[in-house]
């Protein structure tokens, strides 16, 4: 799997951008949701949230959200 190009954390929510390439055409960003947690001695993640989940999601997405409209100005500027 790609490594993402920026990852916004807080606490155990976090939001990861990538860039897609697509031959012939210009790159572009997605950004991926997620939960990490605990499970025994194990890591998982998960991409369901709970309730005491969503204000850190609204916050890692909203920062995700400038990170990507700024690199998109820049890719434009650029064209």
């Amino acid at each position: 799997m790609a490594q993402p190009e920026k990852t916004f954390r807080i606490g155990s929510v976090s939001a990861s951008v990538f860039v897609n390439e697509v031959k012939g055409k210009q790159p572009f960003r997605s950004v991926s949701l997620q939960r990490r947690y605990k499970e025994g001695d194990e890591w998982k993640s998960s991409g369901s949230l709970n309730l005491r989940d969503l204000p850190a999601a609204n916050t890692v997405l909203q920062m995700a959200t400038t990170y990507v409209a700024e690199r998109e100005a820049e890719s434009s500027e650029e064209s």
